[in-house]
């Protein structure tokens, strides 16, 4: 068993129902857990539209490269194509953290699997949906979550908007 910490995002076609149908897919992989929607400015060097983006915690019986498996099957069954590095999306799936049962953080350099996620920590559309699901959350080797949205740029962390609200 292990949980893992992944981050959804989407900004090309219907973003809601893509994210909504990546979450309700989870719930059949041990969903625990999920953040509600957040709108955000794209990141990245590539122009194009907002993102809608969630966190979500699972928890089952899969190793780390289980769950990029998972991810890559969500965004396969959303019609993701991979031309353009940091492009648009129909969705994209990041494992940011895995952690064994007895809390231990899987730690990889692998370069299809990097883990703890290598960019997590300066991206406000993970790190705030995440501290909102869960206020107690750690980045392994990064410290707590809390205090990584704290040394962000407060123009990035304003920026992040709860988007159920918007609609």
């Amino acid at each position: 068993m292990s949980r893992a910490v992944l981050s959804l995002g989407a900004n090309l076609g219907d973003r809601a129902g893509a994210l909504r149908a990546a979450l309700t897919a989870l719930k059949e992989h041990g969903l625990v857990a999920r953040s509600t929607l957040y709108e955000t400015p794209p990141w990245g060097p590539v122009e194009q539209p907002p993102y809608l983006n969630a966190v979500a915690v699972v928890r089952g019986d899969r190793d780390a490269r289980g769950w990029l498996d998972l991810a890559h099957e969500l965004e396969q069954a959303a019609g993701r194509t991979r031309e353009v590095r940091w492009g648009a999306r129909t969705l994209d799936v990041d494992v940011v953290t895995v952690t064994g049962d007895d809390g231990t953080p899987v730690i990889s350099d692998d370069p299809e699997l990097t883990l703890p996620h290598p960019r997590a920590h300066e991206r406000a559309f993970v790190l705030v949906p995440w501290l909102t699901l869960d206020p107690t959350a750690a980045l392994p080797a990064r410290g707590k979550v809390a205090d990584l949205v704290a040394a962000l740029d407060p123009a990035d962390v304003a920026a992040v908007v709860r988007w159920d609200h918007l609609h």
